[in-house]
């Protein structure tokens, strides 16, 4: 299955043309982190968004969602940094979730490297890198508040994410509505997370299932995008309407005719592209109000 989405991946000459993009490799307390850094225009400075790709937590790669970075880059104007993370099966959890974390932290520390002007530190994510957008933040929250420090995470952007990894179909109607059809189906969503549940991760555990989480207040803004024929729909808008009744600027938008996975297959379509544009929006929004999380 990884081989079959890499050949899909389009030659560099057939890429969006950006300022500069850059493969490097960043330190972190668990270990070294190989990420893609991609800088729209020639900038003395600019604010920072960090992407984790989505994949069921063992698909998924730099180059399987290159073009996606390439075109938040492009719309947001910020410098983007993609994460190749460690996967399932051959890395247990935390180990993915760790990396991202780490290169989040390593940013807001050595953020002088990529030319981070000290502003807008976002985190966005598809899918399963929606779920560790949910996770991160909190993970940032909690770090902060222990060392009475400042958040250094400003927004949060999920793309139809998945945060509730107890696969129960009478959790959500979503997963009956959508159950087939539609590309993803509510059948497949066990056997395509089995990788990371049978590494170690519980369905219980708030890193894994963020929904779960009992007090999401503090958070940072958040921008949740879900898909109409997603049966993971109902989660992801549940997770939204929580975050703002926790006090959290939060924002659902639902893509009307849109199925799981349309913004790494099929954000080409006029009618889905405007999610680049919906998210800088949301960005320039919130950064306006001066809102930090």
């Amino acid at each position: 299955m990884r081989a079959g989405e890499e050949a899909h991946v389009p030659p560099l000459a057939d890429r969006l043309p950006l300022h500069a993009v850059e493969d490097r490799t960043v330190p972190t307390p668990a270990g070294d982190v190989p990420v893609r850094i991609y800088s729209p225009v020639e900038a003395g400075s600019s604010g920072v968004l960090v992407f984790f790709h989505g994949g069921a937590f063992f698909l998924g790669s730099l180059e399987t969602h290159d073009h996606v970075a390439r075109n938040l880059a492009e719309e947001t104007g910020l410098t983007i940094v993609s994460v190749g993370y460690r996967r399932a099966p051959e890395a247990a959890f935390p180990a993915g979730l760790q990396d991202c974390y780490g290169v989040v932290r390593w940013v807001a520390e050595h953020g002088d490297e990529l030319g981070w002007d000290g502003g807008t530190l976002a985190i966005a994510g598809d899918s399963s890198g929606g779920t560790f957008v949910a996770a991160v933040a909190a993970m940032a929250h909690d770090d902060a508040i222990a060392s009475g420090q400042s958040d250094c995470i400003t927004h949060q952007v999920l793309f139809y994410p998945s945060l509730d990894l107890d696969f129960d179909e009478d959790r959500y109607p979503s997963l009956r509505d959508n159950a087939v059809g539609y590309g993803m189906e509510t059948a497949g969503l066990k056997p395509f997370n089995a990788f990371y549940l049978d590494s170690g991760a519980d369905p219980a555990d708030p890193l894994v299932s963020p929904i779960k989480r009992a007090d999401l207040s503090g958070l940072p803004p958040a921008l949740v995008v879900t898909a109409e024929h997603d049966p993971l729909r109902d989660e992801g808008e549940l997770y939204g309407r929580r975050l703002a009744e926790a006090g959290v600027p939060s924002t659902v938008s639902r893509y009307e005719g849109a199925g799981h996975g349309f913004v790494q297959h099929f954000s080409w379509i006029p009618e889905f592209a405007r999610v680049y544009r919906e998210t800088a929006m949301f960005l320039n929004e919130h950064r306006l109000r001066g809102v930090q999380g």
